[in-house]
């Protein structure tokens, strides 16, 4: 028997995403959000005329939100308008003079890579190919599975493959770049990419080198209307499919009912035990009420950890403390916003700093013995160079992005200087480094909005493990099968989505984690992502497919799973919060 309600914990763009698939699946669905607003990560702040989105700014892997969007019956140019960035992003060098303006197609980074280095063009084709190959392998047989079965990857193409994946997974990207060029700007704008993924190129699988392709041969979009404008397109195509969204909402406790027997399970597998099941949620309101809300499936977008070792009694946590023990957390994140009087064409839509000593950078963010890197490493980001709508006319709109360790000691940040000192300190320094880096000599003084955001902000606002700005590293053990499960093993009808689960960090990994949501409940165990239009049960009378009954599902209320809950009492009550 199919579920027929749904709760979604969680109102960032995974959470939103989810709801809309299972909405379009026939579910009647909710979700809960804990911030007045959604968006979670990839939020919006909007002051004196500036609009700054507070997370995720690189458009990368076009084709994966468009898949999406054609699963919802539109499509990408439908929904946003989407434009190409030439230069794709500029980087500049610790003493190095010059900038080195990365293009925006591939031809451009071909001529770029012989100017930096001879014979380099060549050898950059070469490796563009290669991580076109992998990249394909990865979205065919890894991105889009659940690791439910691994019958689907014993195919000819992988098991082909087989040697050389592997000396991918064990070689560091940093080596394997090293391997193939010379030139220190070009190995450090190949290693970068290993950020995205929450990790550092000399402990990221050289496999990751795929990325390279995303931004050297397919270039880098940018969405008009800020990366919130994605958050509300999700939102509305949700809506639309008849989601309710309740904001304000703080869920403090997945429900489970008690196994419907003692003895061996039935069906299927006859040795096999039945487990809880969850059976909705307890969450607090806006005004402070306690709430509870029924449902048959509970699928929780927000951070693993938090979902495992706050919301569920610890025998029943997949993923209990000792576990996370072991996991190696992405980096944390200084963030500042910053309103600017005049123009800033010394800065690109994207413009990346890369220190000297590149290696003990990233050993200070993620090694054993963690310090914040002074000068560091940093990203900014200047939306308003090709979205009018960022900042008012005559001014600039910077987000500056700095990679520290994943430690909420840090402090938190605040606006107009009002965070901890630490954190306003770092601040300070950032502000005089960029000035000096890019030569704005008056950048501080022309400053007029700042606000600044820090690892114990990420603990705060969005229950981030060890406040880490992405959530686990891609690093081998924590990459493809060894990241993990989607769905527990202790709690029946408990699924989870997200960057700390598979596949992984970033938006186009969020959106194929809702995805593979509704492959888990279908008993979809295929590596290849779904069909586009999806054959929607909700639509022209499917049937629903026979994965999930097949499994041994049985939505709470059915009449197997009648049994008194024996973590709260069953009955739900009126939902609280404000409907966003």
């Amino acid at each position: 028997m199919r579920p027929r309600t749904a709760v979604v914990i969680g109102g960032g763009i995974t959470g939103l995403a989810t709801a809309a698939l299972l909405a379009r699946e026939g579910l009647e669905v909710t979700v809960l959000e804990k911030q007045p607003e959604t968006g979670g990560r990839a939020g919006s702040w909007e002051t004196g005329g500036f609009r700054f989105d507070t997370g995720p700014s690189w458009y990368l892997m076009p084709e994966v939100f468009d898949h999406f969007f054609r699963l919802l019956g539109t499509s990408a140019a439908e929904q946003l308008e989407l434009v190409r960035l030439d230069p794709g992003y500029r980087v500049l060098f610790e003493d190095v003079p010059g900038a080195v303006d990365v293009a925006g197609t591939r031809e451009g980074n071909v001529a770029l890579f012989e100017s930096l280095e001879p014979g380099a063009g060549a050898r950059l084709e070469e490796y563009l190919e290669s991580a076109e190959e992998v990249y394909g392998m990865a979205r065919k047989r890894f991105l889009y599975s659940t690791f439910a079965s691994f019958l689907p990857l014993l195919r000819p193409d992988v098991l082909r493959s087989g040697p050389r994946l592997a000396r991918l997974l064990l070689e560091p990207l940093s080596s394997f770049v090293a391997r193939r060029f010379t030139d220190p700007r070009i190995r450090q704008i190949l290693g970068y990419p290993a950020v995205f993924l929450g990790s550092s190129p000399f402990t990221t699988p050289s496999m990751y080198h795929l990325m390279s392709r995303l931004d050297l041969a397919d270039g880098v979009l940018y969405p008009l209307g800020g990366f919130h404008r994605i958050v509300s397109v999700i939102s509305d195509l949700a809506r639309a499919e008849g989601t309710r969204v309740i904001t304000g909402a703080e869920v403090t406790r997945i429900r489970t009912s008690a196994p419907s027997g003692s003895g061996p399970g039935r069906g299927r597998n006859p040795f096999r035990r039945r487990r809880p099941r969850a059976v909705g949620v307890d969450y607090r309101d806006a005004e402070g009420t306690q709430m509870s809300l029924d449902a048959d499936l509970v699928v929780s977008a927000a951070d693993l950890h938090h979902t495992e070792t706050v919301l569920l009694p610890e025998r029943l946590q997949t993923y209990p403390e000792s576990y996370w023990e072991h996991r190696v957390p992405g980096p944390g994140g200084l963030l500042l916003h910053l309103g600017v009087q005049g123009k800033l064409p010394q800065l690109e839509h994207h413009t990346l700093l890369f220190t000297r000593d590149w290696e003990a950078n990233f050993e200070k963010i993620f090694g054993t013995d963690t310090s914040v890197p002074d000068p560091a490493s940093l990203y900014v980001c200047r939306p308003s160079a090709t979205d009018p709508g960022a900042a008012p006319d005559g001014h600039e709109n910077l987000f500056v992005l700095v990679p520290v360790p994943s430690d909420p000691s840090l402090g938190a940040g605040g606006i107009d200087g009002a965070g901890d000192p630490q954190i306003e300190k770092m601040a300070d320094a950032v502000i005089a480094q960029l000035s000096s880096w890019a030569g704005i000599p008056d950048l501080a003084e022309r400053i007029i909005i700042r606000r600044t955001v820090g690892p114990q902000d990420f603990v705060t606002d969005l229950n981030s493990w060890r406040g880490t700005l992405l959530g686990p590293a891609h690093i081998l053990k924590q990459s493809a099968f060894f990241r993990g499960t989607n769905a527990s093993r202790k709690v029946e009808g408990l699924l989870y989505a997200g960057g700390s689960t598979l596949p992984g960090i970033g938006l186009p990994m969020c959106l194929i984690s809702a995805e593979l949501v509704l492959k888990r409940l279908r008993g979809d165990t295929g590596t290849e992502a779904l069909p586009e239009p999806a054959p929607w049960s909700a639509q022209g009378g499917a049937s629903w497919p026979a994965g999930p009954a097949s499994s041994g599902w049985q939505p709470a209320g059915s009449p197997s799973a009648g049994m008194p809950s024996d973590e709260t009492s069953s009955a739900g009550s009126p939902s609280g919060g404000t409907e966003a």
